[in-house]
């Protein structure tokens, strides 16, 4: 007796049904991520739009275009988001440079290099607040070692490096790049494992150079990394808050004063939520954009 097989079911219905079944896989991680980042971040942008204010009793209205008209003219908030571009291009060139080069030394056969590799990576585990209280008390002007250091070679030993508008934020960049330095250097580190060893000998047979050797052919291997580091890193230092919050808190004289601590005092010091979620909108589609043409010039690089 012959036997026939079941039809099988029509293809769009198969499709719908592991289209459903993929759905409700992903639904439990996708849920937190609804929850817990998305729905904040159109919540404040639709906050950026009303002239909420703090209180438990105070009215909520639509005040349409009014916070951003006000920002226009808001000269310290600009002041504040010139601060933070030299802040976040400063910490983020530096970072990078510091970082190839502590990855090029990483990646060399040193004796001890394990060791090394794990005293780079103790930043990384450190929460910001923690290294900017440690940094505060190593530039105390007072008892801060830093400045004992200098006396004891002879130099002046009374600078107070987070409290002269002269040189706080330079002072404070230089926390940012020592405090940001494992993740780029980890991620330069292997990329550099993966260039083929072949490359780098087949150009020293031929006679290039060590310079020659890392300027047109490590690098250029590099370059998809960079790229992304790059990226990561510039929108991560702009967004930084917590370091130089307890840093300076913005000091002194507003020198230090980024615009993500201006948001905030605008926010949870004098109580303007919509104004503060209208800085924050602003400072999103401002970056954006700059992050859009700066990966774009990056693609037309790399394809010519």
């Amino acid at each position: 007796m012959t036997v026939l097989a079941a039809p099988a079911p029509p293809l769009k219905r198969r499709r719908s049904t592991e289209g459903r079944d993929a759905w409700l896989l992903v639904l439990p991680a996708l849920l937190p991520v609804m929850l817990f980042s998305v729905y904040p971040l159109v919540y404040g942008v639709l906050l950026g739009f009303t002239d909420a204010k703090a209180g438990l009793n105070a009215e909520t209205h639509f005040n349409g275009l009014d916070n951003y008209a006000a920002l226009m003219g808001n000269e310290l908030f600009w002041n504040s988001f010139k601060i933070g571009l030299v802040w976040a291009f400063s910490v983020t060139i530096l970072q990078f440079l510091a970082s190839l080069g502590l990855a090029l030394l990483l990646n060399l056969n040193l004796r001890l290099r394990w060791l090394a590799r794990t005293l780079a990576l103790i930043p990384w585990a450190m929460p910001p607040v923690i290294i900017a209280i440690m940094w505060q008390l190593m530039l105390n002007p007072n008892y801060g070692p830093v400045n004992r250091t200098l006396d004891a070679v002879g130099l002046p030993a009374s600078i107070n490096w987070l409290g002269e508008s002269a040189i706080a934020l330079p002072v404070v960049i230089v926390v940012g790049v020592w405090a940001g330095m494992p993740q780029t250097t980890i991620t330069l580190l292997a990329g550099l494992q993966s260039v083929p060893a072949e490359l780098n000998e087949a150009a020293a047979i031929d006679g290039a150079s060590t310079w020659r050797r890392f300027w047109h052919v490590t690098l250029p291997a590099l370059r998809p990394i960079v790229t992304a580091i790059t990226t990561l890193d510039l929108i991560w230092n702009f967004n930084s808050f917590a370091l130089v919050f307890v840093l300076t808190a913005g000091g002194p004289g507003g020198t230090t004063m980024l615009p993500s601590l201006f948001a905030y005092n605008e926010a949870f010091r004098y109580g303007n939520f919509g104004y503060a979620a209208a800085m924050g909108n602003v400072m999103v589609i401002l970056i954006g954009a700059f992050l859009i043409l700066y990966l774009r010039a990056q693609m037309r690089s790399r394809n010519s």
